[in-house]
């Protein structure tokens, strides 16, 4: 099988030039990114630095250099006017945007950066967004619904450095051949399969569940002899980037829905950084992507920083779970 990189898929593919830069852009951050988590054990880098970002979390170290690798390539693309960060509390306009910068990359650095202090996955989500001009871009240009992304992808740091990308009508993925420090292409139209038996949620907030989420849990955990009629098994890694890549390799469903803890904010994960772009590749790999009784895609942002529930997955299965939701509205509007 002839070797294929990043640059000859998109030369194959005929991505837009501009677009082509945002993807190297984002490959060239992965890279770097990868480096500093492979020796932040040797430079106590893991553990937090007493500052806290704009959701209110504690920031990890590696979460600032991820942030600031995005920040100064982004800006160095020539193709983006405006970046909006996780870590950032408003837009970052790019200064000196050219004529041809008239896109928006709005990420997470360091997707589960919990994790670092134990070594496990993390990885890295963004959103390419097209708002039109490369000068005078607002908060209001940048909150568009997912279906108007331009494209998605995430980078995972685990045993492998894995690249991610769709525009929206199909999943690419690549490996990094280290040696090399360049992407290949590991598969080209992932499909995510139809249904699987396992789901991930984290049972630690079973007591703060709404009932269509615990009614859906129970059933799966009565296995074969329940009304699911199959077996179930549980995975949760802390970290949605590593939980949807098993996802979008074997299938299952993740789930982090609304519940009483978080209902006041509208739930856990951030609709422009994490839900959309997920939703947008799980869409594209014959998945699915709902809050509980509405479409990811379809929300309307009315803040860079807004939360939203989410079941993510197999489209069987993330159907099968909102059957429950729909079967009681009232407890999840």
């Amino acid at each position: 099988m002839p070797r294929t990189t990043l640059e000859d898929w998109m030369n194959a593919q005929s991505v837009p030039a501009p677009l082509a830069r945002i993807f190297a852009m984002t490959a060239d951050c992965g890279i770097e990114i990868s480096v500093a988590l492979r020796t932040a054990s040797a430079c106590g880098q893991t553990g937090k630095v007493g500052s806290v970002n704009v959701q209110g979390e504690e920031q990890k170290a590696l979460d600032i250099v991820a942030n600031d690798i995005f920040l100064r390539r982004g800006a160095a693309s020539g193709v983006l006017a405006v970046m909006v960060s996780e870590e950032l509390d408003d837009i970052w306009p790019v200064v000196e945007a050219g004529p041809e910068a008239q896109y928006a990359l709005v990420f997470d650095p360091l997707d589960g950066s919990s994790n670092l202090e134990v070594n496990g996955a993390v990885g890295s989500i963004f959103s390419v967004l097209d708002v039109g001009k490369s000068a005078g871009v607002t908060e209001a240009d940048v909150l568009q619904p997912g279906v108007r992304q331009v494209a998605a992808g995430y980078i995972l740091y685990g045993p492998a450095t894995m690249l991610v990308l769709t525009t929206g009508d199909s999943v690419a993925m690549f490996g990094l051949d280290e040696a090399a420090a360049e992407f290949v292409l590991v598969e080209d139209g992932v499909q995510i399969p139809a249904e699987a038996g396992e789901f991930a949620i984290n049972m630690s907030r079973y007591h703060q569940w709404y009932a269509p989420t615990r009614g859906f849990i129970e059933d799966c955990l009565r296995g074969k002899e329940g009304p699911l009629g199959k077996a179930y098994n549980m995975r949760w890694c802390a970290a949605m980037v590593a939980d949807l890549h098993r996802i979008l390799c074997r299938g299952g469903v993740f789930l982090y829905p609304e519940d009483e803890s978080t209902k006041l904010r509208g739930g856990r994960l951030r609709l422009m950084y994490e839900a959309n772009p997920m939703s947008l590749i799980a869409e594209a790999a014959g998945g699915a992507a709902l809050t509980g009784t509405t479409r990811i895609l379809s929300i309307n942002p009315t803040d860079l920083h807004q939360r939203v529930g989410i079941i993510i997955g197999s489209r069987r299965e993330v159907e099968t779970a909102c059957k429950y939701y729909a079967a009681e509205t009232a407890a999840y509007p």
